[in-house]
């Protein structure tokens, strides 16, 4: 189906995210969208599906112009959208999810939704069983199901927000060969990234996106990276195959804006730590982590990684031993203890975990007062201060959930006090481009330096590298030993991550 937007326009009270876009997507094509975080491209999608509506300007549809009240409209005329954290119910098996959200004139039955999962998953080279639950898929399986859904309701139009951001590579290329298959049927692609290379790989024409316009017209694959780099920055400099290539941080070496402190007193101690989360259980665990130290967490989805810093941060009680930050006994206590000893907890969720997506900057900066009586006043200067301090695309006043990813994440850490002892950080630059994610790290290593220890886990290998001082890799809720920093590869993380050379039982 061929999609087309005319002087399409958007904004969040002073913030245009969409400027006069005018756009032509081809039926039968795989069309990439780039732009940095907060150039409007999330903004342009959600228009197209329904979620949001325009201020001016006009979508049409196979010629025809599209009225879209909701993403149910835009779903019925043939467009469906998947997002960076995936539609579904967690408590619900995949075909239990698959019938809740899709019309009975689609699947009438219990038999014919299994049918439908099982033909589609094996046609695509999907990994989705009926009867897992939901809660325990990684992100890349919940992608695959919603795909299936979004087809068996009558999509022809797929739009894939940041679709490989916290998916393995193994999910990544069956990710691309399902959507390749997909629009050699006929249907459309629009695929939403900043991440030059999987545009290269896989797409047909291109257009870039900057401050809300149209900086770059639909152009025909391949198109030089230094192009499209200066597209989205809006200058020539940098192009070469470190700054525009890879994952994330697309494998650039870091900006180390200060000098490694050496370490100093113990923040986090664990003592023989056993703790449980879903399948995955860590035995044993004897860990300290001092302050000005950064330690990278690697592994596949649900490893491990995730109920190690649960544990850092109160969110996860262990079954057994001893949670320590400094010489503080906080086994078993409350988040709110945990905090109150100067943790911060950086969710990879942000909207489900750390912020509440209808309120303002300002109005996080308010909830974090301790008086009995609120200053507006403080909180709308905090905001100010937050948002020059980490450049966040934004006013006080706008909603969280109005930002793209990458000002989200910044506004995040920005709301984590700036004396905290200890960072506990899921995926800190899950979904952010090249800019974003250095302006992330700056910040995270500037605290580091004023004496903040730092625990990440990431998907990203070059980013592990470049930003630990040693990296623990999960496999199957085992530990390595501490890695340095010096001794890694992104080979040798490659083979540990996989389980190959992966020492005996036995944690750190």
């Amino acid at each position: 189906m061929e999609v087309a937007v005319h002087n399409l326009s958007k904004a969040f009270g002073s913030l245009r995210a969409n400027d006069r876009l005018t756009l032509h997507f081809e039926a039968g094509k795989i069309h990439g969208v780039l732009g940095e975080n907060g150039a409007g491209k999330s903004t342009l999608m959600k228009l197209i599906a329904g979620l949001l509506r325009p201020d001016e300007g006009v979508i049409r549809f196979d010629g025809h112009t599209a009225a879209l009240r909701g993403p149910g409209d835009a779903l019925r005329a043939g467009v469906g959208m998947i997002h960076q954290d995936p539609l579904d119910v967690p408590a619900f098996t995949a075909l239990e999810n698959l019938l809740c959200a899709t019309p009975r004139s689609a699947i009438a039955s219990w038999a014919e939704g299994r049918r439908v999962l099982v033909e589609m998953a094996g046609r695509l080279g999907f990994t989705v069983e009926p009867e897992a639950p939901v809660a325990r898929l990684s992100i890349g399986q919940r992608q695959q199901l919603e795909i299936i859904r979004l087809l068996a309701c009558g999509a022809r139009v797929l739009i894939l927000d940041e679709p490989t951001t916290g998916i393995t590579a193994e999910q990544t290329r069956a990710l691309f060969a399902a959507l390749r298959q997909l629009a050699a049927a006929g249907n459309t692609v629009l695929f939403v990234s900043h991440k030059l290379d999987e545009v290269a790989a896989l797409c047909d024409t291109v257009c870039v996106l900057r401050a809300g316009r149209l900086v770059g017209e639909q152009m025909a694959m391949p198109v030089p990276q230094a192009v499209l780099l200066g597209l989205m920055f809006d200058t020539a400099a940098a192009t070469t195959r470190s700054e525009v290539s890879g994952p994330e941080i697309e494998g650039s070496a870091p900006e180390h804006p200060v000098a490694r402190p050496a370490p100093g007193e113990v923040v986090w101690r664990l003592e023989g730590v056993t703790a449980r989360e879903g399948a995955v259980t860590l035995r044993n665990l004897n860990l300290e982590v001092p302050a000005g130290r950064v330690v990278g967490l690697a592994g596949l989805d649900g490893s491990g990684q995730q109920i190690l810093l649960r544990l850092l941060a109160g969110r996860l009680r262990p079954e057994a031993g001893r949670v320590l930050v400094g010489s503080s006994d906080l086994t078993g206590a409350s988040s709110r203890a945990y905090r109150a000893a100067g943790i911060e907890y950086l969710p990879a969720d942000r909207l489900a975990e750390g912020m509440i997506g209808p309120l303002s900057l300002s109005d996080h900066f308010a909830l974090q007062q301790t008086g009995r009586l609120v200053d507006r006043r403080r909180a709308e200067r905090e905001a100010r201060e937050a948002i020059a301090a980490y450049d966040i695309k934004a006013t006080p006043l706008t909603p969280i959930s109005a930002l793209s990813g990458g000002n989200q994440q910044r506004a995040l850490l920005a709301l984590a006090p700036p004396h905290c002892r200890g960072l506990a950080c899921e995926q800190p630059t899950r979904g952010l481009d090249v800019a974003s994610a250095r302006t992330i790290w700056r910040s995270l290593l500037a605290r580091r330096a004023a004496g903040c220890a730092i625990v990440f886990a990431s998907a990203d290998l070059d980013e592990l590298i470049a930003y630990s001082d040693e990296v623990l890799v999960f496999f199957a809720g085992r530990i390595s030993p501490p890695l340095p920093r010096a001794e890694l590869s992104v080979a040798r993380l490659g083979e540990l991550i996989g389980g190959v050379g992966f020492p005996e039982p036995g944690n750190a």
